[in-house]
């Protein structure tokens, strides 16, 4: 059996992060069966349909490398063909003209709302015999939907549902302008595109059934559907585009790696044993429904960093300076040519704890600058005996000729018996002097990080 999966957002706002891991599940199940996996964008409504955000989605799925087959599909392309099948359901009496005007429905509605029942349309022209067609009312084209009854899908993660086909209302496929909602056009572009497999939020699980029924009115074969569940925020409530971190670029601009960010997200929901961390190849391998988990998962920003900084310690460190000097150049500032090999030689320690290429960034901050700012709380832990500290090690420090770890450590120790203090005592006021703040990497690092000539010269400046 062939499988065609896609994923299909509306470009009305940036893509969630929710929607991420929706196309990525999409993704993998596609790629696992050799199947296709296609990009479709619901712009159908014009108003709030924005090519900004269309390229932001298209964007977030290549910097993830969640690649889709052939060009993207674009709803609104489509619509005559969606008019079409809205006009056969009326001639297959599956459908009919409904001319309720929207006072009509806001009174239905209100009604509804003292009785404290939900609102469902009261069907009044599924059977006009009796009814006159007003005069200068456009209507709108409703779903003949089932009225005995139940339907069932067996859904392939939440098991078989089974509704009573009386809850389920005409539901609007046209509107009065001729343009179609998302019922119709969702289930004639699935069905154009041959999908086989519908994989999206099981908010979208009344919107099967209503789609069902359409597939079966028009005789076409019914894909098969998952509904995964929500992704919650850290405070346990649905996460929405106004959270923090809610996008892939509140990801990118703190420098989450894609692969680390990928791997998040196929665990959010998703597991196989008790492994945690998956190639590429062994996501696509791995992956299947059974795994998909039942209940919302929670976004834990915390697990996000711890296994970002997985991957940033494995990773080449070529690779990930590449990555540290494109991220630098769009959210910080550009690193000098004359820096780039002094920051590459001390990648081994400068992502030492770092948990983002941010962290990265502000650990090579000392290296990138020529001008050292330390503050006035880092200063004043400079005291006198600090500064005789620091004079005494430039004197041993100007006088090495072979400068390695063993030296600097020689030095240390006697500066340490010397002034009768401890490790700290001399590599706090030599890293504030060299670093411009007492935290930072460590001391024997920055020194041999450095240029001698830079080490004296931002030393002095503090006796």
């Amino acid at each position: 059996m062939s499988f065609n999966c896609r994923f299909a957002p509306s470009p009305t706002g940036p893509l969630h992060i929710g929607g991420v891991r929706t196309a990525l599940f999409n993704w993998l199940i596609a790629r696992k069966n050799k199947g296709n996996f296609f990009l479709r964008i619901e712009d159908t409504d014009k108003q709030r349909s924005k090519d900004e955000f269309k390229q932001q989605i298209i964007n977030s799925l290549k910097w993830l490398s969640i690649n889709y087959d052939g060009a993207e599909y674009i709803q609104s392309k489509n619509i005559s063909k969606h008019v079409a099948v809205a006009e056969e359901l009326i001639k297959k009496g599956f459908a009919y003209e409904c001319y309720c005007s929207e006072e009509e429905i806001n009174e239905q509605k209100e009604k509804c709302k003292k009785q404290g029942i939900p609102y469902v349309y009261n069907r009044k022209w599924r059977d006009p015999k009796d009814l006159k067609i007003p005069k200068d009312v456009k209507p709108v084209i409703r779903f003949k939907s089932k009225i005995s009854g139940n339907t069932i899908i067996k859904d392939l993660v939440q098991g078989e549902r089974n509704i009573s086909n009386s809850t389920i209302e005409d539901f609007v496929i046209l509107r009065k302008d001729k343009t179609p909602t998302y019922q119709l056009s969702a289930t004639v572009d699935d069905h154009e595109m041959k999908i086989t497999h519908v994989i999206r939020g099981d908010d979208h699980m009344i919107n099967s059934f209503k789609q069902k029924q359409i597939y079966d009115a028009m005789k076409w074969e019914v894909p098969s559907f998952a509904h995964i569940p929500l992704i919650h925020s850290e405070k346990g409530k649905k996460l929405s585009k106004r959270d923090n971190a809610s996008t892939i670029n509140d990801y990118i601009k703190i420098g989450i790696i894609p692969e680390a960010l990928r791997n998040y997200l196929l665990r959010l929901g998703w597991s196989y044993k008790d492994k945690e961390i998956f190639s590429l190849k062994e996501s696509i391998e791995l992956f299947d429904f059974e795994g998909i988990g039942k209940s919302p998962s929670k976004l834990d920003m915390s697990r996000i960093l711890s296994i970002n900084e997985t991957y940033i310690k494995s990773m080449n460190e070529n690779d990930l300076f590449n990555r540290l000097k494109e991220f630098s150049q769009k959210f910080k500032t550009k690193i000098d040519k004359s820096k780039e090999n002094v920051v590459l030689k001390s990648l081994n320690f400068l992502k030492n704890k770092a948990k983002t290429l941010e962290d990265i960034f502000n650990n090579s901050s000392y290296i990138l600058t020529d001008n050292l700012k330390i503050s006035n709380e880092d200063k004043s832990l400079v005291d006198k005996k600090s500064q005789e500290i620091i004079k005494n090690f430039i004197e041993d420090y100007e006088k090495l000729s072979n400068l390695n770890k063993e030296s600097l450590e020689k030095i240390i120790k006697s500066l340490i018996d010397k002034h009768q203090t401890n490790f700290k005592g001399v590599g706090q006021p030599l890293r504030i002097g060299l670093v411009g703040t007492k935290f930072g990497p460590g001391i024997y690092d920055i020194i041999l990080s450095l240029d001698k000539s830079i080490v004296v010269s931002r030393l002095k400046k503090l006796v």
